[in-house]
């Protein structure tokens, strides 16, 4: 039970370890969210707005009589598809086009005004009138800056600059050329070179002090393409089941996607009622046409029954004559009909055999009076199967199997047509020749009249031919006017779009501010325990008791001193205190045992094992002890440099005999430290270390001193240390804080554990404290392992009031309330 208390205790203050590593970066969060706030405020600053507008459209179900499949319950595909269409159509290049035309968006003016460009969309201060005789250059920036009420300035630099012809909407293929204008000119003058034609005059909008001396400009554009950027509409249903169809334009301006919405919305349904209107238009076309003939004929047989009868003064038939002549009447109204109708057959006939494309030029029967059943049908049907493929064709392609079927369909239905028309004319043929054979007769009992009567008779009916017909075609083209008067649209708007109440759908400056500040908060997170997560070196306390289980012996804090003797020199300082808690627990290691001989060492050079070694043996020279301290890096001696003592004799001259054990002991300037040094470079360090001169040379130390401080070589680059360690009752491994590297020491510490030293502990040095450095500190202060935790309560304690400045005094108190509970 103790132990999983204990357990559960180190993973709270493992999250509280993590609290207080970020909560020590605080400034770095403030910075942070600081420069993304400011990022955000730029860019909602300095950006474009967005803004969305839309109308709605009811799109009307074009079936005029009960579907059977809505009885079924499957109609609903068929209204879909009929949406589908519509939207198609809406998204038309076609239609789209016709809009931007209708808008008049030749010319775009633009005003820049603190870094941002914004379009001035009927606001513009001054208008550019083009010679649409002359092509124009487009996508090219003209620099537009009024002097004064008389006077502009006007820049334009351009290459390879495309010209555009706006009476024909295309853009002229053999004209590429370069510009460049500069210079002055009064509103009103022709700006005129070998292709450009156009004058600029004030608007009614100009206001002296608004746009007087700014920056603007304007270019014309291609029609073409601003025909495919108004494309980008989005088109949807407000609701699965409804034929309401939303269109949503985003843009930079809002009058401008209000106007193309709305001129979009008013081009589509015109669209739909000039289809509507086709047939009457083509029927009084072709009324007209035969109006047109017949008109000169009626002229001329009126004008010559007039002059008949004032020359013969005549003014009427006699009785048998009008019988003769009622009846001959009726006869040619009856042809008459006949005859037109055979124009109709013939004139139908001739578009189906040479025109490709029928659908626009097509004059229903009916509206021509004509009730055969069969024809009726075959056009109707005709007329709609080529509606169906144009809709098709706005949303897919000519080879499109779909598209291939109804070719398929037009082409039969054609063909049966073509049958039919031939029919009718021959029924025609036939019933003309009857009417002529009755005619025959009646003229047969003409002749028997007087010579003045058959001339009147035969004048009379010429003219009662002209005018049966031209009553005839006035009526069904008043009947075609009445019909295309009546029309109405089959779709409505809804609402239009409007400029009330529109706000940016982009930037979302609350939305960036947002997202500011949480990326403020989150990437100096992320960057802290990314960088602690990805770092190779030993951090904290826990990096090293994730590699290895053998105890902790303390901490030594960072040095900003350049002398390595600091206990020396600052014996009442923070990091003097440190290390006489290291002593402090070296007691309790060393279980109260009065003489002790301990060896330093590290994996790698740099860890700071001299600078621990040359500290340690001065806080117990100056606890008063006899203290040595060894240099045993026989290979890179450097302590004689520390102390300003020679290095001409030491271990290596003793153990070959070359100098007596008293010439080797040199007296340090700390009272009780003496320092033995490593000697002369000899060639075969290892052998030395391992000769029995070596056990010589450490019993005669061992009844000398109290305590031996031994600095070797690097464990993870030579193998004097364990050579050492026979002689030594605690080895020290020294760990340095973010220099040591994990790998490297997980290693070497694995084959020290394997080799079954004795009595190894860790010492870990170069830690930085600051006043926020709860994380750290506690991670480290938690404990040393095997008991040894207590051991830091006493030195503290007996450190307590010896620091010498207030720096070292903060320290001190830092310490003291992260090792508290220690």
């Amino acid at each position: 039970m103790e132990e999983i208390k204990n357990i559960t205790q180190e993973e709270s203050l493992d999250y509280k370890a993590i609290f207080f590593k970020i909560y020590r970066f605080w400034y770095f969060f403030v910075i942070t969210v600081f420069i993304a706030l400011l990022i955000a405020f730029l860019f909602n600053k300095y950006t474009k707005s967005i803004y969305e507008v839309s109308t709605t459209v009811l799109i009307k179900d074009d079936r005029s009589s009960m579907d059977p499949q809505s009885l079924i319950g499957f109609g609903f595909g068929r209204n879909q598809q009929n949406i589908e269409n519509e939207i198609g159509i809406l998204k038309s290049y076609t239609v789209t086009n016709k809009a931007v035309k209708e808008l008049d968006l030749d010319v775009s003016y633009f005003v820049e005004e603190n870094f941002i460009t914004s379009e001035l969309y009927k606001e513009s201060p001054f208008n550019v009138i083009i010679d649409t005789l002359t092509p124009q250059p487009i996508n090219l920036k003209f620099k537009f800056v009024i002097l004064s009420n008389s006077k502009f300035k006007l820049e334009a630099e351009g290459k390879n600059i495309t010209y555009y012809d706006f009476i024909k909407y295309e853009v002229v293929e053999d004209i590429i050329e370069n510009i460049s204008i500069d210079s002055v000119y009064r509103f009103g003058q022709e700006i005129k070179d070998n292709n450009l034609n156009f004058k600029i005059l004030l608007s009614k909008n100009y206001d002296a002090k608004e746009y007087k001396n700014k920056n603007m400009y304007f270019i014309f554009n291609n029609v073409d393409q601003l025909t495919k950027q108004f494309q980008g509409i989005n088109i949807k249903t407000i609701n699965e089941e409804a034929s309401i169809l939303e269109i949503s334009l985003r843009g930079n301006n809002v009058l401008k996607s209000v106007d193309f919405l709305n001129k979009l919305t008013k081009v589509y349904l015109n669209r739909g009622l000039e289809k509507k209107n086709l047939i009457a238009i083509n029927t009084i076309q072709f009324i007209d046409s035969q109006l047109t003939e017949i008109s000169d004929s009626l002229n001329y047989a009126a004008k010559k029954l007039e002059d008949f009868r004032t020359d013969n003064k005549l003014m009427d038939l006699d009785f048998l004559a009008k019988q003769i002549f009622e009846h001959m009447r009726e006869l040619e109204g009856e042809k008459a009909i006949i005859m037109v109708n055979s124009k109709y057959y013939n004139n139908l006939k001739e578009y189906i055999e040479k025109d490709k494309d029928i659908a626009n030029k097509i004059v229903i029967p009916s509206s021509m009076g004509i009730e055969d059943p069969l024809l009726n049908e075959l056009t109707s049907e005709l007329s709609n199967l080529y509606a169906e493929k144009e809709e098709l064709l706005y949303k897919s392609k000519p080879k499109n199997p779909s598209v291939i079927a109804l070719d398929f369909k037009i082409e039969s239905t054609k063909n049966t047509l073509r049958e039919n028309i031939k029919n009718l004319i021959n029924t025609s043929k036939i019933a003309i020749q009857d009417i002529d054979d009755r005619i025959a007769e009646l003229e047969s009992r003409i002749s028997k009249l007087p010579k003045t009567q058959r001339e009147l008779f035969r004048i009379e009916r010429k003219f009662t031919l002209s005018d049966k017909l031209f009553t005839y075609l006035q009526e069904k083209r008043s009947e075609a006017q009445i019909t295309k008067a009546s029309n109405i649209t089959d779709n409505e708007i809804i609402d239009p779009a409007m400029t009330i109440g529109q706000s940016a759908v982009y930037p979302k400056k609350s939305m960036n501010y947002m997202i500011a500040i949480i990326l403020g908060l989150i990437l100096p997170i992320v960057y802290i325990l990314g960088k602690d997560y990805f770092n190779d070196k030993i951090i904290e306390r826990k990096d090293v008791e994730k590699l290895t289980g053998l105890p902790i012996i303390g901490h030594i804090i960072h040095s900003n001193k350049e002398n390595k003797a600091v206990v020396a020199e600052s014996p009442k300082s923070s990091i003097a205190e440190s290390f006489r808690s290291v002593r402090t627990n070296l007691q309790f290691v060393a279980k109260g045992k009065e003489k002790q001989t301990i060896l330093i060492t590290s994996d790698m050079v740099s860890a700071g094992k001299t600078f621990c070694a040359i500290n340690l043996a001065s806080i117990f020279a100056l606890y008063g002890k006899r203290t040595l301290l060894m240099g045993f890096d026989l290979r890179k001696p450097k302590i004689y440099q520390d102390f300003g003592l020679t290095n001409t004799e030491g271990i290596s001259s003793f153990l070959i005999n070359k100098s007596s054990f008293e010439d080797i002991i040199q007296t340090s300037p700390i009272e009780n430290l003496d320092i033995i040094m490593a000697g002369p470079v000899p060639p075969n360090p290892a052998e030395l270390i391992a000769s029995d001169k070596t056990k010589e040379l450490f019993d005669k130390l061992k009844e000398v001193y109290d305590f031996i401080i031994i600095d070797t070589p690097p464990v993870g680059l030579v193998t004097d240390a364990f050579l050492l360690m026979q002689h030594t009752d605690i080895n020290i491994f020294i760990v340095r804080q973010n220099y040591t590297n994990k790998k490297v020491f997980a290693s070497i510490i694995t084959d020290v554990e394997k080799r079954k030293m004795p009595n190894i502990n860790i010492l870990i040095n170069d830690v930085k404290l600051t006043k926020n450095s709860y994380g750290y500190g506690y991670g480290y202060g938690y404990g040393y392992g095997y008991g040894y935790g207590y051991g830091y309560g006493y030195g503290y304690g007996y450190g307590y009031g010896y620091y010498s400045d207030d720096k070292d005094m903060e320290r001190e108190s830092t310490l003291k309330r992260i090792f508290k509970k220690s």
